[in-house]
């Protein structure tokens, strides 16, 4: 088991509530893991149109297999002219 540090932004942050969360993650598992399990603990997610995860400063497929020390961000869709 890992702990892994999730910073979120614009709409997400408000979804969670806080600038940052902390989720524990078995060793093997990939954005698409992260990202189910997200979406069970904050269901409201599931609202958005669309949801991007960058790790480490790239945006990251769901088969990525996450470490222990990934910056991850998750990006929400941006709204603008």
């Amino acid at each position: 088991m890992k702990n892994i540090r999730i910073k979120a932004f614009g709409i997400t942050r408000e979804i969670l509530g806080q600038r940052e969360i902390q989720m524990q993650l078995h060793d093997g598992h990939t954005v698409a893991d992260m990202r189910s399990q997200l979406l069970s603990a904050y269901p409201r997610v599931k609202a958005l149109k669309s949801l991007f995860v960058a790790v480490n400063n790239e945006y990251a497929e769901d088969e990525l297999v996450l470490r222990e020390d990934d910056e991850i961000a998750l990006i929400p869709p941006v709204s603008g002219g």
